[in-house]
Formats: structure tokens, C-alpha cells, sequence
């Protein structure tokens, strides 16, 4: 079985026949492209226990070519309403109990799904898909892999050409690092880029201003790519000019964090452990009530995703979830610095997929 999409079927069978379902409906989009390659922006998956020769996939008239394309090897039924019409399908095939993401269904939608599927059991089944996408395939893998490249390679484009220096706004310094992403390959930033110089680096989640980069700033870039629907995900913190004692501190500090928040990623290790063992050493430095959110979050399909690298976090890591590790120390009214890498976790050492210098860079 060499289609990536097949296997990730076939794993998910193996739940539903555990679970006691005949088949999943499943209708979000990220986890219909994770199980066939589909990428339009209509369309359901059912899902059945039995095989793929009784699994269908719908979508409507204007992705008929499409998804021919990307599913071939599944039964195709054309129809705007497409689960209603998937669970339709499910009673005339006289199927006793279907799951549906109850995560994503709304009240209204179980509705229409319960009068389409008269004489089925409609069985709430959250996150059996996104179970699966915790690990990462080496398809999703090398997807990462290349998107996280395409950031390194932006960001050290514009710092080669002069692109962050005293003058330009945050709002510039944003969007020709999202220009240069997508010129060198990306579908588009993986999210809202975020550029926050001076105090405002001290705002973890500051959205690009019209604020003034100035000489002796701290600029905090959080960035990333999106590539063939996988997303990358990196924070670097720079300075202008020569950095002050206190820039040097509050820098030296995140980057031990950040170090002991990766030398923690392994197979078995609680997640909140991970969280720990990054925040005691900003504890400790008497610092922690400026570490203001957790260590880091699960990235592939969406930017954030489980695990949950936090205090709350619950569940162990295991080998090929792919994380960011993400700890920072803001100084409200003066400054900030966040440290943030994508890796994999792996069975030795964490594999590290942003590789531009984590040392402090002084443009």
C-alpha cells in the first residue's frame, strides 16, 4: 500500500471496526484532504469499516474533474449537499451506526444528517481522524520539512538585502517577508505574520503597525509557510544596533529555556513536562510570571494543533509528532524576546526543521 492516503484510511477502518461503527461521515476539510488528497472547497468522506471498495466521496459539479484527479481510487457521487447526501447513502446501504465529527457538526447539521440517514444510528465520534494525524507520516514530514526551508530561506533573504533596518514599518518588514515567502515556493504565509518592534515585542501575539523599526529595538518576527497544505512555524527575535546588557539577559535567558524545552521532546515524556522543564528555568531566573503561555502547540494540517505543549496539557509524546517549542520572556513597555522551532519528535533527538541561527542576530 504505497498511497499515503490509503494507508491513512486503512488505519482509521481499524478504529471504526474497534468502535463497533460501520462507517465515519466526515466533512472538515483538512481531514477529507488528510484521507484522500482533495483540496477543494466542498466536499464529505464516508468512510466505511468494510474497505475502500464501499467507501464514497462527494463533492459538487464544480470540483468533478478535480477531485477525479486527486481520488481516483474511491466510488465519486456528485451533490452539492454533499454529507447529507453521503448520509442519504448510508441508509439505502441498510448501514446500522455511522460516526460523524461531533466537533464540527453544528445543531442544525446533525438535523439534516439525522432525516437524511432515516433508520441509522448517527453516533457522535470526535477526533478518531485527528487521533491519526498526531503522528506524522513521512509525507506530512517532508512537507514540513520544505516548508519550514522556504521561511528559513525568506527570512535570511531579507536580512542579506537590508530589508530590516531603523525606518521601515513593521507593516513593510511584514509584507515583503510574505512576498518572499511565496516567491520562493509557499502557497501563502501560514498565518498572519507577525512583526512587533521596540515595546511592542513585548505583546506575544502584536499584529504588524505602522510603528517604526528604530535603532537599539528588539524585532520579533513570527512566521511561517504554507506549503501543500502543511504549515511551518518559527519565531527569531533580533536587535538594531548594539544590544544592551539588559536585551543580552532577557535574550541569553529564552535561548537556555529554549534549549531545555528541546533537549525534553521524547517518546513517553508527559507534555506538560515538556512545558516544565522549559518554564523552570525562566522560573528560576525570576521571570515566570513574564512567560506568558505555554511552551508550544502540535503544527501539520492546521498551525495549531495537539498536542498542547502546556501546564494543561494532557497525554505523552510519542515519535513523529511534530511541535513547536516556543518560550519567551516580555517586558511590558520595553521589550520582548520568543524563541520558536518546528521539530519532530523522534526515538533518539528531537529533529529540527527551522534551521536559521538561533543565536542573537544584531542587524
Amino acid at each position: 500500500m504505497s498511497d499515503p492516503h490509503e494507508r491513512r484510511r486503512a488505519a482509521l477502518r481499524s478504529t471504526l471496526r474497534d468502535r463497533g461503527l460501520d462507517a465515519l461521515l466526515i466533512g472538515d476539510l483538512r481531514n477529507l484532504r488528510y484521507l484522500t488528497g482533495f483540496t477543494g472547497s466542498n466536499g464529505a468522506l464516508l468512510v466505511h469499516a468494510d474497505g475502500d471498495d464501499r467507501t464514497v466521496f462527494c463533492t459538487d459539479g464544480r470540483y468533478q474533474e478535480q477531485s477525479a484527479d486527486q481520488v481516483p481510487g474511491l466510488e465519486r457521487v456528485i451533490d452539492r449537499a454533499s454529507a447529507r447526501a453521503l448520509a442519504a447513502r448510508a441508509a439505502a446501504d441498510r448501514l446500522a451506526a455511522i460516526g460523524f465529527e461531533s466537533q464540527h457538526v453544528t445543531v442544525d447539521g446533525l438535523t439534516a444528517l439525522t432525516k437524511a440517514a432515516e433508520g441509522v444510528e448517527l453516533v457522535r465520534a470526535p477526533q478518531l481522524v485527528e487521533a491519526l494525524r498526531l503522528v506524522k507520516d513521512d509525507t506530512e514530514v517532508e512537507a514540513l520539512r520544505q516548508a519550514c526551508a522556504i521561511a528559513d530561506t525568506a527570512l535570511a533573504d531579507l536580512i542579506a538585502e537590508g530589508g530590516i533596518r531603523p525606518g521601515r514599518t513593521e507593516r513593510d518588514v511584514a509584507r515583503e517577508l510574505d512576498d518572499r515567502m511565496r516567491d520562493h515556493g509557499a502557497a501563502a504565509p501560514a498565518f498572519d505574520t507577525i512583526v512587533a518592534t521596540g515595546a511592542n515585542s513585548a505583546i506575544p501575539h502584536h499584529r504588524p503597525t505602522d510603528a517604526v523599526l528604530r535603532t537599539g529595538d528588539f524585532v520579533k518576527l513570527d512566521f511561517g509557510a504554507l506549503l501543500h497544505g502543511y504549515h511551518s512555524d518559527m519565531t527569531r527575535t533580533l536587535v538594531l544596533g548594539e544590544p544592551s546588557d539588559w536585551q543580552h539577559e532577557i535574550y541569553d535567558l529564552v535561548a537556555a529555556a529554549q534549549a531545555a524545552g528541546t533537549a525534553a521532546l521524547a517518546p513517553g515524556v508527559a507534555v506538560s513536562a515538556v512545558d516544565a522543564a522549559a518554564r523552570q528555568v525562566i522560573e528560576a531566573a525570576g521571570r515566570g510570571d513574564q512567560f506568558l503561555h505555554g511552551l508550544g502547540h502540535g503544527v501539520g494540517l492546521q498551525i495549531h494543533e495537539a498536542p498542547s505543549l502546556a501546564k494543561t496539557g494532557e497525554g505523552t509524546l510519542s515519535a513523529g509528532m511534530a511541535v513547536t517549542v516556543e518560550p519567551g520572556v516580555y517586558l511590558s513597555g520595553l521589550g520582548g524576546v520568543r524563541i520558536e522551532d518546528t521539530l519532530v519528535v523522534r526515538d533518539a533527538h528531537p529533529e529540527l526543521l527551522t534551521q536559521t541561527t538561533k543565536q542573537l542576530m544584531v542587524v
